[in-house]
């Protein structure tokens, strides 16, 4: 194997996302040969250099792993939880999860779709809103949304001193709590909630349907699935991710 950027190296060994590898390098948590790096420029060979993260040695995962859930209300998106909370690992039984992370997150109270995987890569592609890459979600509100509320929210509007991109909002169901779909191309933390609470329409129900070609169907809330390669392969075209 050749040399490649050292938070590519990362990425692919499953341990993180290229995005979180370059905090970690930039930290001075890195180490090649026994020398701290703190630069996102250097490369490495993992088949010769020793790879060092916090002291501890990586090896590029040799399989790629990808897993869709249906990620249940109750659970948090992360490996593991200072606040002693159910994660969502816990439910991937049997599977070797030490190299596995999930992708983009959903709070406590929401569920839906979530992709699990060791590719950093991928991870980074479908978290980014500059590969466009669609999410969908099915929302409750409280109250019925006006034509001019939708329009607000459908522009985009500031949110931590930051506009949001543009999305699509559809009334899929009426009455005193309305039911909406969204459709996105990006994530900020508790976006939705944020934005539908700011026009005075609190979420009461969060579920993510969609992202991109991947639909969560009729998956079990807390069952999972590996991809199929049909799926696997028009993800990684709408990601822009080489397909091997």
């Amino acid at each position: 194997m050749s040399e490649d950027r050292l938070q590519k190296i990362m990425a692919r060994s499953g341990l993180c996302s290229r995005r979180k590898a370059e905090e970690l390098i930039l930290e001075g948590r890195v180490t090649v040969n026994g020398q701290k790096v703190t630069e996102l420029g250097v490369k490495a060979d993992p088949q010769k250099d020793e790879i060092r993260v916090d002291g501890a040695t990586i090896r590029p995962w040799k399989k790629q792993v990808y897993i869709m859930m249906h990620k249940p209300r109750g659970f948090v998106t992360t490996k593991a939880d200072e606040k002693g909370r159910n994660t969502i690992m816990e439910l991937l039984h049997g599977e070797e999860t030490s190299a596995l992370f999930p992708v983009g997150r959903l709070d406590l109270n929401s569920e839906g779709l979530l992709l699990i995987t060791n590719d950093g890569e991928l991870a980074d592609r479908l978290m980014s809103p500059r590969h466009h890459v669609t999410k969908e979600y099915l929302l409750r509100i409280r109250g019925v949304l006006t034509p001019k509320t939708i329009a607000r929210l459908e522009a985009g509007m500031m949110l931590d001193g930051v506009k949001t991109r543009p999305l699509r909002v559809r009334i899929v169901g009426s009455g005193q709590n309305s039911w909406v779909k969204v459709s996105m191309q990006e994530g900020k933390k508790n976006q939705l909630r944020r934005m539908f609470k700011k026009v005075g329409h609190p979420v009461v129900r969060l579920k993510r349907v969609s992202i991109g070609n991947l639909e969560l169907g009729d998956l079990e809330p807390g069952a999972y699935r590996r991809l199929h390669a049909h799926e696997l392969k028009e993800l990684k075209r709408l990601t822009g991710v080489s397909h091997s």
